[in-house]
């Protein structure tokens, strides 16, 4: 099965930019629906943004038009642009993998419990 590896996190000023990487090891992304998650202490964990295999995307109402989700197959590495952040984007972020789910439904029905494989998660702050 999969294996996720976040990085990328740290500190951003508002307004800044910031990417993240999922690197998968032991399998191929192209099997799987990939999505990114974040968390804040005592809140669920919500869906930000989901890549299919043919490059389809989603993305929660609240990142539209400064988070951009990709892809590289070659590398099994999956991406989370950050542009133009805001305090309300400080969370934990984490790169999630499943096979039965499909990611186009973030973060409306596909939510956290549908997936199958984590990473460890990379922190983001935003002040």
């Amino acid at each position: 099965h999969v294996q996720l590896v976040e990085s990328g996190g740290g500190s951003v000023q508002v307004g800044g930019s910031l990417r993240l990487s999922c690197v998968a090891s032991g399998d191929t992304i192209g099997r799987y629906c990939m999505g990114w998650f974040r968390q804040i202490p005592d809140k669920e964990r919500e869906g930000v943004a989901g890549i299919e295999s043919d490059g389809s995307t989603s993305y929660a109402d609240s990142v539209k038009g400064r988070f951009t989700i990709t892809q590289d197959k070659a590398n099994d590495t999956v991406y989370l642009q950050i542009n133009d952040p805001t305090p309300d984007d400080t969370a934990m972020y984490y790169c999630a993998a499943d096979r039965a789910t499909r990611c186009v439904l973030i973060p409306t029905t596909a939510k956290a419990h549908s997936f199958t494989y984590w990473g460890q998660g990379t922190q983001v702050t935003v002040s």
